[in-house]
């Protein structure tokens, strides 16, 4: 049986416009009216607060309804395995991951933190007169970079003051006001502070140097540390859908990803191609989850 939508279709974003998730909804819902892939009106919704959890207690409101998707990351996985949340994130139908973003390290462009070796030194010297800026949750991916680099540092992982917001631009903010050193940002995020020259990057999660702004950013590896990670952003169903409904998703999907107008947002935004569905993405996930309990369980954060 093949399904097809009956009216107009949702997309929800936890953040606000202009945010993360905001971003890489806006890019599908394009993406996607664009090339006529689906034959009903596409719109994004956003329901931003509590570190994009909202978006989610919205998704469990629609539950059995396909016309709804939501954008997913690895937030959920942490949030429950923090005991944030006590709903799984299987109670929403994972349907596909879209692409990876990489960790961005920014500071003032006035910061004594001329690089990343800098950074580890203040580590080294006094951890917890560091405070480092995020978004939206602890023990989310911005988070895992940031301890790899304390870390390397020799520091107790606990000791800076970690400044978590709901929105990456919130985050951005913090470190162009001056009330944090480093933000550790995705990639995208600090794009408009640093052309303008407010901000600059000392270092980067990826395992080669990115282009555009960032092609004289060295990254963390180039500095001697083991910081390799990305923040996944993909789509979820509401609660009870069925699997014809989720092949449906996976199709549109899938053409989506395919298409220019995607391609370009993934230059754009700095996004790295990571298309998963069907298998291969319960796997990936299934091994996220293990890898990422046991970096939550060295963070002092797993719940239980």
């Amino acid at each position: 049986m093949v399904w097809r939508p009956e009216r107009e279709l949702d997309i929800i974003a936890g953040t606000p416009p202009g945010g993360g998730l905001d971003r890489s909804a806006c890019a599908l819902a394009a993406a996607v009216a664009a090339n006529k892939l689906v034959s009903v009106p596409i719109k994004v919704v956003n329901v931003g607060g509590d570190g994009g959890r909202k978006a989610w207690t919205y998704m469990a409101g629609r539950a059995g309804d396909p016309h709804t998707i939501g954008i997913s990351s690895p937030n959920m996985a942490a949030d429950y395995l923090m005991g944030v949340t006590k709903t799984d994130p299987e109670h929403f139908p994972p349907i596909a991951i879209l692409y990876s973003e990489y960790i961005a390290f920014v500071v003032r462009a006035d910061s004594a933190l001329r690089s990343g070796n800098v950074l580890i030194r203040r580590l080294m010297d006094d951890a917890g007169a560091v405070k480092i800026a995020l978004s939206t949750s602890l023990g989310n991916s911005n988070h895992v970079a940031v301890a790899k680099v304390i870390r390397h540092a020799g520091a107790d992982t606990k000791a800076p003051k970690i400044r978590v917001f709901d929105t990456a631009l919130d985050a951005v903010a913090d470190v162009v006001d001056g009330n944090a050193d480093v933000g550790a940002i995705t990639a995208a995020s600090p794009v408009p502070e640093l052309a303008a020259g407010r901000l600059r990057t000392i270092g980067i999660s990826s395992n080669v140097r990115v282009g555009g702004l960032y092609v004289s950013t060295p990254t963390w590896v180039e500095q001697g540390v083991d910081c390799v990670i990305g923040s996944w952003r993909g789509v979820s169903g509401a609660p009870g859908i069925h699997r014809e409904q989720i092949a449906f998703w996976q199709s549109v999907l899938a053409a989506a990803t395919q298409t220019n107008e995607w391609k370009s947002d993934l230059a754009r935004h700095f996004w790295t191609e990571m298309y998963l569905d069907g298998e291969v993405l319960r796997a990936y996930l299934q091994r996220e989850r293990e890898e990422m309990r046991a970096v939550l369980d060295g963070l002092g954060l797993l719940h239980g």
